[in-house]
């Protein structure tokens, strides 16, 4: 019987195959969220039994992306821990040890078959798989003599090693979310679990003496993986170990925002979202592949945005903290059907939590995406910069947004908006800016509190239209008529840099016309 009891200890298995998918962000995000509600052990596992696969930086940007998200590892490759190593290369011997275990207890056997001989059966036979109605006609050790399979070994004829499924049987999953799955072990085939071209077992068997050994007590992944668990039921019973085995759940698919299917590449490159967390340079092509990070997301949004994709707190709440997250989450309040990647919500949230962050750090975010525009930003004091961005911190969705929003605080304008020349400046403009100037240079000072009265107050004692010339004066500061509210802007960039584009305005403005 099952210890339920046990200490909760999760993993998350990535393949260092590339970047970091933000379904296996979900998954990772779910697996940590379960673990800390109770007190448990965050492991991180690299799955690297695949060779051919392996992408160069992978592992490292599967690391960084977690770190930045603010999923903390408690053991991994990185951390390390009692159960290492955490890395499935490096745990070969103890592969090979279970391999040898299986094949002394008639669980598994050693196949020659080439993969000629493997696309013979698959046109001879009809819909063929590898299994008990097809085994006894290929070449394994089932079929040989232990002379020859001895003999094949000992000449370095390449082998995989099966494992033996037999038919006629129930096998029964028990799944946290999805209740008892039960598939007719007929359907199974002999799965490989190890080859020996590269002395490295499959997903299936180091899958499952990792779990063990890393004494997991619930697999929590995607329900892709599904299919698998009921061979992987069979081997904890084929090693054991199945008062040992862990719980299962099998997290719903993360959908297309739109039509059918899970969520690709394709769909955030149509679309216009990343699907990654952090920007990929791939190794091989050059591609670049944008992330949530280098896009303006914060990651506490990215969180928020990716737990309720499958998930309710059970109640209306939406915007919550890594904390509330843990203190609310639970399997009860999960869906058994995919989730649509509503990633305009997304955005909502970004823009949500931009507007709860200090100043002080949107300035820290922005600052190297304006200098990266020309701007020598060393010029500006913190305090400045942190005042802009703050001013216009509302009507953004991204950081990047601020570079149109608050560019104007930076730069002078050098070019004014046709349409808001045409319809904002006319000949006696420049006439009523020079008077405008007039007032701005006689205020004791150029508070916001202090010039807006003033100014006002000259408008209405000269009987001049407010539209024509606030409006004026915003496209003189600004270079076109958008932006907080005027005197908000003035108060930050100062009575000498507001005067000052206002008579290049004047001169500009006038010659263009």
């Amino acid at each position: 019987m099952k210890d339920l009891n046990r200490p909760v200890r999760v993993r998350f298995a990535p393949s260092p195959t590339g970047p970091l998918h933000i379904g296996g962000v979900r998954t990772a995000l779910y697996n940590y969220l379960f673990a800390r509600q109770h007190g448990g052990t965050m492991i991180l596992r690299i799955e690297d039994t695949d060779s051919r696969r392996f992408v160069p930086g992978a592992e490292d940007y599967i690391n960084e992306a977690l770190a930045w998200l603010g999923i903390h590892i408690d053991e991994g490759v990185r951390e390390g821990g009692p159960f290492g190593p955490y890395k499935q290369s490096e745990r070969r011997d103890i592969y090979r040890q279970h391999v040898d275990m299986l094949l002394q207890r008639d669980r598994a056997y050693i196949a020659f078959d080439t993969p000629e001989e493997l696309e013979a059966m698959r046109a001879k036979v009809a819909n063929f798989q590898y299994d008990a109605s097809t085994r006894l006609q290929m070449r394994n050790s089932l079929t040989l003599p232990a002379e020859e399979v001895k003999a094949l070994i000992d000449g370095g004829t390449p082998y995989v090693v099966r494992f033996k499924v037999e038919p006629g049987r129930d096998v029964e999953v028990d799944d946290l979310l999805r209740g008892k799955v039960v598939i007719k072990s007929d359907i199974l085939d002999d799965k490989v679990l190890y080859k020996s071209s590269d002395d490295l077992p499959t997903y299936h068997l180091a899958n499952i003496v990792d779990d063990h050994l890393m004494e997991v007590s619930h697999v929590i992944r995607g329900e892709e993986w599904l299919p698998s668990a009921p061979l992987h039921v069979l081997l904890y019973e084929a090693f054991g170990w199945q008062d040992t085995a862990p719980e299962f759940v099998h997290l719903p698919l993360l959908l297309k925002p739109d039509g059918k299917g899970k969520l690709s590449k394709r769909d955030g490159d149509r679309l216009g979202f990343p699907v990654f967390p952090l920007e990929w340079h791939d190794p091989f092509s050059g591609e670049i592949s944008s992330g949530y990070r280098e896009s303006g997301y914060l990651p506490e949004a990215v969180v928020n945005f990716l737990a309720l994709l499958g998930w309710n707190p059970g109640d209306d709440t939406e915007v919550m903290s890594m904390d509330q997250l843990i203190a609310k989450f639970s399997f009860e309040h999960c869906s058994r059907s995919g989730a649509k990647f509503a990633f305009e919500k997304g955005k909502w949230f970004n823009h949500t939590y931009l507007q709860e962050i200090s100043n002080e750090r949107l300035a820290e975010l922005f600052t190297p995406l304006m200098a990266a525009t020309g701007v020598d930003m060393a010029q500006f004091t913190p305090e400045y910069v942190a005042k802009a961005v703050g001013s216009v911190k509302s009507r953004i969705n991204f950081v990047r947004d601020l570079v149109d929003q608050a560019g104007f605080y930076f730069r002078a304008p050098e070019a004014y908006s046709e349409k808001d020349v045409r319809k904002r400046w006319s000949a006696d403009t420049p006439a009523l800016m020079e008077q405008l100037i007039a007032v701005l240079e006689a205020l004791p000072n150029f508070d916001a509190a202090v010039a807006e009265p003033a100014v006002m107050e000259w408008i209405k004692s000269n009987g001049l239209h407010m539209g024509n010339v606030m409006n004026a004066f915003r496209l003189a500061v600004v270079g076109e008529c958008k932006g907080p509210h005027m005197f908000e802007i003035t108060d930050i960039i100062g009575r000498d840099a507001t005067i000052a584009r206002i008579r290049a305005a004047i001169e500009r403005i006038h010659l263009d016309a």
